[in-house]
């Protein structure tokens, strides 16, 4: 599967690909982030891939497991009092 193109659409909260064959890929971030994320931190993690790595983010759910990946890279800091 070769990507020609792969980019953030801010205005459909979707990672958009296009595949060589010309096949067009849409990740629906926001359902992403609400099935795998359980808290902030883990949603920071995302959108930051998102923004910033939109390849890698496509590869992660699309042939990764983005739970585990997400458990090894965030750490849940409560506040204290």
């Amino acid at each position: 599967m070769k990507i020609l193109s792969c980019e953030f659409n801010i205005d459909a909260a979707c990672v958009e690909l296009k595949l060589a064959d010309g096949t067009m890929l849409s990740i629906d971030c926001t359902a992403v982030e609400n099935e795998v994320a359980d808290n902030m931190y883990q949603r920071s993690e995302l959108d930051w891939l998102i923004y910033n790595a939109p390849l890698e983010y496509a590869d992660l759910i699309l042939n990764g497991d983005p739970e585990k990946y997400l458990k090894t890279v965030t750490v849940n800091k409560p506040f204290e009092n």
